[in-house]
């Protein structure tokens, strides 16, 4: 479980970190755009207030409050189950972190600012992407993808 807690921890901090740099010490919040190496790199503020590419976004409380116990009961049930199971593997144990680290950063963002801090944009010379995203989020997919192709071991050690 120690990997697991300092893979959250690591990506927590450099979540809020980068977050903190590129909105407030950049001004992002106030130019809006920063063109880093376009067209393949830009800062794109984005206030999200729904989870990937703004689904479920909503400006009420409720929708607020229901995210941020979402991704909590999420946080609790993956720690939970990467603890119980004594056959988790190292790659196992690193997704697990991913995710519980991208997502409590994206709930102190909800917690601080009422939605969550994008500003990671990535285009191509022929499409602009219209969507930006963080640290935090980058590290829920690589996590959850983990968690998902990766289950699959523990099973297999415990019928061996």
């Amino acid at each position: 479980m120690r990997l697991t807690a300092w893979i959250a921890a690591a990506v927590l901090i450099v979540d809020q970190i980068s977050k903190y740099v590129v909105v407030h010490l950049m001004g992002l919040d106030r130019v809006g755009a920063i063109e880093v190496l376009p067209p393949w790199l830009n800062f794109r503020m984005a206030w999200n207030q729904g989870v990937n590419f703004g689904l479920f976004a909503g400006e009420d409380a409720l929708t607020r409050w229901g995210l941020i116990a979402l991704a909590l009961v999420i946080v609790v049930w993956v720690w939970r189950w990467i603890a119980r199971d004594g056959a988790a593997g190292r790659g196992l144990r690193v997704s697990a972190g991913l995710l519980i680290g991208g997502a409590l950063g994206n709930v102190i963002d909800r917690l601080a600012y009422g939605a969550v801090a994008d500003f990671l944009n990535m285009s191509l010379p022929f499409w602009r992407n219209p969507f930006s995203f963080n640290v935090a989020d980058i590290a829920i997919f690589v996590g959850a993808v983990g968690l998902v192709f990766l289950s699959g071991e523990t099973g297999a050690k415990r019928r061996r």
